[in-house]
């Protein structure tokens, strides 16, 4: 069961009642979160980088993708170009989640 459901401009995400997150559309920029499988994604796909955790929040950007669990740690990923991450000066595209470490406790 779908809980939320987050759209960009060129893919999106949901979460399911059991907090797995989902992602598909286009995957260049890496923002679905599939590691080193930057193919578009025509249907939903799992993003195993998160599973077990807790997520309770997620949001499509324009090219980049983030999360929050329910212990308040955000994750972001996709195209960090612009700094839109919040990875500080590694601008490099994520390809799988990773912790926005201005926000960890």
């Amino acid at each position: 069961r779908v809980v939320a459901v987050s759209a960009g401009l060129a893919h999106s995400l949901t979460i399911t009642a059991d907090s797995s997150i989902s992602a598909w559309g286009e995957g260049e920029t890496g923002c679905l979160g599939h590691g080193e499988d930057r193919s578009n994604q025509l249907l939903p796909k799992k993003i195993e980088a998160l599973a077990g955790q807790r997520v309770v929040a997620v949001s499509a950007g324009l090219a980049h993708s983030l999360t929050i669990t329910a212990d308040s740690s955000i994750s972001a990923w996709g195209e960090g170009e612009t700094g839109c991450l919040g990875h500080g000066e590694d601008r490099s595209n994520q390809l799988l989640p990773k912790s926005v470490e201005a926000w960890a406790q």
